[in-house]
Protein backbone atom coordinates (compact mmCIF):
# COMPACT_ATOMS: atom_id res chain seq x y z
CA UNK A 1 0.00 0.00 0.00
CA UNK A 2 2.29 2.73 -1.29
CA UNK A 3 -0.13 5.55 -0.48
CA UNK A 4 -1.46 4.44 2.91
CA UNK A 5 -2.30 7.47 5.08
CA UNK A 6 -1.57 9.83 2.18
CA UNK A 7 -3.91 12.36 0.58
CA UNK A 8 -3.92 12.78 -3.19
CA UNK A 9 -5.56 15.49 -5.31
CA UNK A 10 -6.24 14.61 -8.95
CA UNK A 11 -7.60 17.32 -11.23
CA UNK A 12 -9.88 16.56 -14.16
CA UNK A 13 -10.63 13.27 -12.42
CA UNK A 14 -14.33 12.73 -13.17
CA UNK A 15 -13.38 10.51 -16.11
CA UNK A 16 -10.64 9.19 -18.38
CA UNK A 17 -7.02 9.22 -17.21
CA UNK A 18 -7.90 11.25 -14.12
CA UNK A 19 -10.48 8.77 -12.87
CA UNK A 20 -8.22 5.81 -13.62
CA UNK A 21 -5.46 7.51 -11.63
CA UNK A 22 -7.82 8.21 -8.73
CA UNK A 23 -8.82 4.54 -8.66
CA UNK A 24 -5.21 3.37 -8.81
CA UNK A 25 -4.00 5.64 -5.99
CA UNK A 26 -7.09 4.85 -3.94
CA UNK A 27 -6.59 1.11 -4.38
CA UNK A 28 -3.10 1.58 -2.95
CA UNK A 29 -4.39 3.28 0.16
CA UNK A 30 -4.68 6.97 -0.72
CA UNK A 31 -7.43 9.25 0.45
CA UNK A 32 -8.49 10.68 -2.90
CA UNK A 33 -9.77 14.14 -3.76
CA UNK A 34 -11.52 14.32 -7.14
CA UNK A 35 -11.30 17.83 -8.57
CA UNK A 36 -13.47 18.59 -11.59
CA UNK A 37 -15.77 21.33 -12.87
CA UNK A 38 -19.05 19.56 -12.09
CA UNK A 39 -19.90 18.70 -8.48
CA UNK A 40 -22.31 15.88 -9.35
CA UNK A 41 -19.77 14.22 -11.65
CA UNK A 42 -17.05 14.66 -9.04
CA UNK A 43 -19.23 13.05 -6.38
CA UNK A 44 -20.11 10.16 -8.69
CA UNK A 45 -16.44 9.60 -9.46
CA UNK A 46 -15.61 9.64 -5.74
CA UNK A 47 -18.12 6.84 -5.20
CA UNK A 48 -16.48 4.82 -7.96
CA UNK A 49 -13.09 5.35 -6.36
CA UNK A 50 -14.34 4.15 -2.98
CA UNK A 51 -15.86 1.16 -4.76
CA UNK A 52 -12.42 0.41 -6.17
CA UNK A 53 -10.89 0.20 -2.70
CA UNK A 54 -10.01 3.72 -1.60
CA UNK A 55 -10.39 4.29 2.15
CA UNK A 56 -11.98 7.69 1.50
CA UNK A 57 -12.73 9.83 -1.54
CA UNK A 58 -14.49 13.14 -1.98
CA UNK A 59 -15.39 15.33 -4.93
CA UNK A 60 -14.70 19.05 -5.12
CA UNK A 61 -16.04 21.28 -7.89
CA UNK A 62 -13.26 23.59 -9.04
CA UNK A 63 -12.34 25.55 -12.14
CA UNK A 64 -8.57 25.00 -12.24
CA UNK A 65 -8.21 28.10 -14.42
CA UNK A 66 -9.38 30.25 -11.50
CA UNK A 67 -6.67 30.82 -8.89
CA UNK A 68 -9.19 31.73 -6.22
CA UNK A 69 -11.13 28.52 -6.84
CA UNK A 70 -7.91 26.49 -6.58
CA UNK A 71 -7.06 28.17 -3.28
CA UNK A 72 -10.56 27.42 -1.96
CA UNK A 73 -10.27 23.77 -3.03
CA UNK A 74 -6.88 23.36 -1.33
CA UNK A 75 -8.20 25.04 1.83
CA UNK A 76 -11.11 22.61 1.77
CA UNK A 77 -8.78 19.62 1.59
CA UNK A 78 -6.65 20.87 4.49
CA UNK A 79 -9.74 21.53 6.59
CA UNK A 80 -10.95 17.96 5.99
CA UNK A 81 -7.70 15.99 6.01
CA UNK A 82 -4.94 18.28 7.28
CA UNK A 83 -2.46 17.42 4.56
CA UNK A 84 -1.78 16.85 0.85
CA UNK A 85 0.89 14.39 -0.24
CA UNK A 86 0.28 13.99 -3.97
CA UNK A 87 -0.98 16.37 -6.65
CA UNK A 88 -1.73 15.09 -10.15
CA UNK A 89 -2.30 17.98 -12.56
CA UNK A 90 -4.39 16.20 -15.18
CA UNK A 91 -7.12 18.67 -16.16
CA UNK A 92 -6.89 19.61 -19.82
CA UNK A 93 -8.75 21.03 -22.81
CA UNK A 94 -8.23 20.97 -26.58
CA UNK A 95 -9.55 23.17 -29.35
CA UNK A 96 -9.34 22.14 -33.01
CA UNK A 97 -8.84 25.18 -35.21
CA UNK A 98 -6.31 26.41 -37.75
CA UNK A 99 -4.04 29.13 -36.38
CA UNK A 100 -5.63 31.60 -38.78
CA UNK A 101 -9.07 30.98 -37.29
CA UNK A 102 -8.10 31.05 -33.61
CA UNK A 103 -8.61 34.06 -31.42
CA UNK A 104 -6.56 35.13 -28.46
CA UNK A 105 -9.49 34.00 -26.32
CA UNK A 106 -9.30 30.50 -27.85
CA UNK A 107 -5.59 30.26 -27.12
CA UNK A 108 -5.83 31.63 -23.60
CA UNK A 109 -8.69 29.28 -22.71
CA UNK A 110 -6.42 26.31 -23.34
CA UNK A 111 -3.40 27.86 -21.61
CA UNK A 112 -5.48 28.80 -18.57
CA UNK A 113 -6.56 25.20 -17.98
CA UNK A 114 -3.66 23.15 -19.30
CA UNK A 115 -0.81 25.31 -17.99
CA UNK A 116 -1.99 27.83 -15.41
CA UNK A 117 -4.13 25.21 -13.66
CA UNK A 118 -0.97 23.22 -12.97
CA UNK A 119 0.82 26.39 -11.87
CA UNK A 120 -1.91 27.29 -9.36
CA UNK A 121 -1.92 23.84 -7.75
CA UNK A 122 1.88 23.65 -7.75
CA UNK A 123 2.09 27.03 -6.05
CA UNK A 124 -0.23 25.88 -3.28
CA UNK A 125 1.62 22.58 -3.02
CA UNK A 126 4.94 24.34 -2.52
CA UNK A 127 3.41 26.54 0.17
CA UNK A 128 1.90 23.65 2.14
CA UNK A 129 3.08 20.16 1.23
CA UNK A 130 5.52 18.28 3.41
CA UNK A 131 8.93 16.97 2.38
CA UNK A 132 8.54 13.63 0.63
CA UNK A 133 5.49 14.77 -1.34
CA UNK A 134 5.17 14.53 -5.12
CA UNK A 135 3.56 16.32 -8.04
CA UNK A 136 2.89 14.69 -11.41
CA UNK A 137 1.97 16.85 -14.40
CA UNK A 138 0.08 15.20 -17.26
CA UNK A 139 1.56 16.61 -20.45
CA UNK A 140 1.22 14.90 -23.85
CA UNK A 141 3.23 13.55 -26.75
CA UNK A 142 1.92 16.66 -28.52
CA UNK A 143 4.55 18.53 -26.51
CA UNK A 144 7.23 16.99 -28.74
CA UNK A 145 5.42 15.73 -31.88
CA UNK A 146 2.09 17.15 -32.98
CA UNK A 147 -0.36 17.60 -35.86
CA UNK A 148 -2.34 20.43 -37.49
CA UNK A 149 -5.22 22.24 -35.73
CA UNK A 150 -4.04 21.78 -32.13
CA UNK A 151 -1.41 24.52 -31.81
CA UNK A 152 -2.67 25.90 -28.50
CA UNK A 153 -2.84 22.45 -26.89
CA UNK A 154 0.62 21.48 -28.14
CA UNK A 155 2.05 24.80 -26.95
CA UNK A 156 0.46 24.44 -23.52
CA UNK A 157 1.70 20.88 -23.09
CA UNK A 158 5.22 21.84 -24.19
CA UNK A 159 5.19 24.74 -21.73
CA UNK A 160 4.05 22.31 -19.03
CA UNK A 161 7.24 20.30 -19.56
CA UNK A 162 9.33 23.44 -19.08
CA UNK A 163 7.31 24.33 -16.00
CA UNK A 164 7.89 20.82 -14.67
CA UNK A 165 11.66 21.28 -14.94
CA UNK A 166 11.51 24.66 -13.19
CA UNK A 167 9.23 23.27 -10.51
CA UNK A 168 11.56 20.36 -9.87
CA UNK A 169 14.43 22.78 -9.28
CA UNK A 170 12.43 24.90 -6.85
CA UNK A 171 10.76 21.91 -5.23
CA UNK A 172 13.98 20.08 -4.44
CA UNK A 173 14.95 22.23 -1.43
CA UNK A 174 11.40 21.70 -0.15
CA UNK A 175 11.66 17.94 -0.50
CA UNK A 176 8.92 17.92 -3.16
CA UNK A 177 9.52 15.98 -6.38
CA UNK A 178 7.92 17.15 -9.65
CA UNK A 179 7.73 15.01 -12.79
CA UNK A 180 5.72 14.92 -15.99
CA UNK A 181 4.15 12.14 -18.00
CA UNK A 182 3.55 12.30 -21.77
CA UNK A 183 0.65 10.01 -22.71
CA UNK A 184 0.21 8.96 -26.31
CA UNK A 185 -3.08 7.76 -27.79
CA UNK A 186 -5.33 6.65 -24.93
CA UNK A 187 -8.81 5.14 -25.16
CA UNK A 188 -10.79 8.16 -23.92
CA UNK A 189 -13.42 10.43 -25.48
CA UNK A 190 -10.73 13.07 -26.04
CA UNK A 191 -9.06 10.69 -28.51
CA UNK A 192 -12.10 9.44 -30.39
CA UNK A 193 -13.83 12.84 -30.51
CA UNK A 194 -10.70 14.34 -32.08
CA UNK A 195 -11.80 15.73 -35.50
CA UNK A 196 -8.43 14.76 -36.98
CA UNK A 197 -9.05 11.14 -35.98
CA UNK A 198 -12.65 11.15 -37.14
CA UNK A 199 -11.71 12.63 -40.53
CA UNK A 200 -8.74 10.32 -41.05
CA UNK A 201 -6.15 13.12 -41.04
CA UNK A 202 -4.56 11.29 -38.12
CA UNK A 203 -4.48 7.51 -38.52
CA UNK A 204 -4.24 5.49 -35.35
CA UNK A 205 -3.44 1.80 -35.23
CA UNK A 206 -5.47 0.21 -32.44
CA UNK A 207 -2.27 -1.48 -31.29
CA UNK A 208 -0.98 2.00 -30.43
CA UNK A 209 -3.94 2.88 -28.21
CA UNK A 210 -3.40 2.44 -24.49
CA UNK A 211 -5.88 2.22 -21.65
CA UNK A 212 -6.31 4.92 -18.99
CA UNK A 213 -5.06 2.35 -16.46
CA UNK A 214 -1.73 2.16 -18.34
CA UNK A 215 -1.19 5.86 -17.76
CA UNK A 216 -2.41 5.66 -14.18
CA UNK A 217 0.16 2.97 -13.39
CA UNK A 218 3.02 5.23 -14.44
CA UNK A 219 1.58 8.21 -12.57
CA UNK A 220 1.31 6.04 -9.44
CA UNK A 221 4.96 5.08 -9.79
CA UNK A 222 6.11 8.69 -10.17
CA UNK A 223 3.99 9.77 -7.20
CA UNK A 224 5.29 6.98 -4.98
CA UNK A 225 8.46 6.57 -2.97
CA UNK A 226 9.55 3.98 -5.54
CA UNK A 227 10.48 6.99 -7.68
CA UNK A 228 12.28 8.88 -4.92
CA UNK A 229 15.30 9.43 -7.20
CA UNK A 230 13.20 10.56 -10.19
CA UNK A 231 12.81 14.33 -10.33
CA UNK A 232 12.24 16.74 -13.21
CA UNK A 233 11.70 13.85 -15.62
CA UNK A 234 9.41 13.68 -18.65
CA UNK A 235 8.26 10.09 -19.05
CA UNK A 236 6.72 9.13 -22.40
CA UNK A 237 4.00 6.48 -22.18
CA UNK A 238 2.78 5.87 -25.72
CA UNK A 239 3.40 2.21 -26.50
CA UNK A 240 6.44 3.22 -28.54
CA UNK A 241 4.34 5.00 -31.17
CA UNK A 242 6.57 8.09 -31.50
CA UNK A 243 9.63 5.91 -31.95
CA UNK A 244 8.18 4.71 -35.26
CA UNK A 245 7.11 8.10 -36.66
Amino acid sequence: MRFKDKVAIITGAAGGIGLATAKRLGSEGATVVIVDLDQDKSDAAAKEVIGSGAPTAIGIACDVANEGAVLAAVNNVFEKFGRIDVVVNNAGLMVFKPITEQTGEDFLKILNVDLLGAFYFTKQAFLRMRPGSAIVNVSSVHAVETEPLVSSYAAAKAALLSFTRSSALEGKPLGIRVNAILPGAVDTPMLWDNPNVRSGVETIDKADVGEPADIAATIAYLASDDAKFVDGAAVRVDGGRLSRL
